[in-house]
Formats: structure tokens, sequence, C-alpha cells
């Protein structure tokens, strides 16, 4: 049995991270009885709360009531729209955009260090000396890949077949 086109269109908008964790907080009358306007589109609802104040000359007080959003949601996304158009209103991935400790300035240390020791450290004893010199650890994995990121290059992955080496 297939799932009903609204469920098919909320599972695609939360892979997407772009379902409305609260729809039933819009009250608008646009998103009531309409096949094009759902409450469940969280960029779709933002959208319209922007347009409604921008064209229609709404109060943000009221518009953002009938929308089910606060006021500062409303500037951060008037901000967000203004920076970025339609997709600046995508949700964003929470968490860190970059690495916080092993920087590139660890990583171009920790490369010279390598260099200079000449009997290729592995990650383990990179991790100790990161630790011991520098007081930052870090696992020997993510060293070991920030490492091979750093020389430009990753390493390949081997080939399996299912039936072992011929």
């Amino acid at each position: 049995m297939s799932a009903r086109p609204s469920q098919r269109r909320q599972q695609a908008l939360k892979a997407e991270g772009a379902l409305h964790p609260h729809p039933e907080a819009v009250t608008d009358a646009l998103f009531h009885g309409s096949a094009f306007f759902d409450p469940h589109d969280l960029v779709q609802v933002k959208y319209e709360m922007l347009r409604r104040v921008r064209v229609e000359a709404a109060t943000v007080s009221a518009t953002v009531a009938a929308f089910g959003f606060s006021r500062p949601v409303f500037y951060q996304t008037q901000k967000a729209f203004e920076g970025g158009g339609l997709p600046g209103l995508l949700p964003r991935k929470r968490g860190p955009r970059g690495p916080h400790k092993l920087t590139d300035e660890v990583v171009r240390t920790l490369d010279t260090y390598r260099r200079e020791d000449g009997s290729v450290p592995s990650g383990r004893e990179l991790a100790r000396h990161l630790e011991t010199e520098y007081g930052i650890t870090a696992h020997p994995r993510s060293i070991e890949r920030s490492l091979a990121r750093y020389r430009g290059g990753r390493k390949k992955k081997r080939s399996r077949t299912k039936g072992g080496p011929s």
C-alpha cells in the first residue's frame, strides 16, 4: 500500500530538513483547505510570512501570530532571505562548520613534525605528541584523515571481491 501524496510530501520535506515542526501553529487561512499551500512546508510558510508583510503591508505582529512564529524568527528569516534569496530559507545543518581542534595550523604543525621525524609516526603517536606538546586531544583516525586531506589526497579504498582473491 503506497503512502498518500501528503504523506509522501511530508516524508520528502523531513528528508530535506524542511518539515515544519509545528504545522498546527499556522492558523493563516491561506494554509487551510488549499491543495497548494502546505503548513508542513517550513520554507513555504516562511516565504508567505515575509510576502504578507512586504507585499500586503500587514503588521509583523499580526503576521507572525497567523504563521506561528515569533518576531525574532521573522527578523531572522527576513535577514536570511535578503542574504540568500529562497535558498536562504532552507534550514541549515546544526553543529560545527569546520574543525575546532584540528585547524589548518595544527595539521600543518603535525605534517611538519611527521616529515622531520623521518619515521612516519602512526596516528596514535601523533595524538600523543599533540596532547603532550599542545594540550589538544584528538582521535588518531581524525588526525590521519586531516593529514590526508592536507597532503592533497585520500587513500584509495581497496577493492573487494565477493569470493576473495582468485
